[in-house]
């Protein structure tokens, strides 16, 4: 029998991945369901009442609009047109996670995934991202195709807390 061993690095990265590919497969989004997990900007939601948000991108490297602001527990139905030549996606998140996300592109160019908090547009196509904001904050969206995110093709959502509901009888 060989014994392999690797290196620290190697094995947070091998840690990563198999976290990630095992969230990805556990959230139901590739089956069509909406039972994804619960991450610190929301959770995937059904487009049934969901207000509607047009998202351009371009090879300029920008998203119009560059800033969304929604209300806590708001349902976004975004539909997502790439204007440009090339590939670009649209990726929900923290700046740390998205920060994570587009160093690990770079080391993997060719990784694939599929989770409802992102989508992959072909040029002069659309994609779409249903997403319920059911956590207050200021968060990101991004293009973490190499080199895109570093060009700054970045966007802000800020999702605003929800009014309190007051006393009820």
């Amino acid at each position: 029998m060989q014994n392999f061993t690797i290196g620290k690095p190697a094995a947070a990265l091998a840690l990563s991945l198999t976290l990630t590919f095992a969230a990805a497969a556990g959230s139901g989004h590739a089956a069509g369901r909406h039972d994804a997990e619960q991450t610190p900007w929301g959770i995937a939601a059904a487009a049934k009442g969901a207000r509607t948000i047009e998202v351009r991108m371009g090879d300029d490297m920008r998203f119009v609009p560059d800033r969304i602001e929604v209300r806590q527990g708001e349902t976004v139905r975004f539909v997502v047109r790439n204007k440009g030549k090339v590939l670009h996606e649209m990726v929900i998140g923290t700046p740390e996670a998205l920060r994570e996300h587009a160093a690990l592109m770079k080391r993997f160019p060719k990784m694939e995934h599929d989770e409802p908090h992102m989508t992959h547009v072909k040029s002069g196509r659309k994609g779409q991202i249903v997403w319920n904001f059911n956590r207050p904050g200021t968060f990101q969206f991004a293009c973490l195709i190499p080199g895109h995110y570093d060009a700054g093709m970045t966007g802000t959502i800020v999702v605003t807390p929800a009014a309190p509901q007051g006393n009820k009888p």
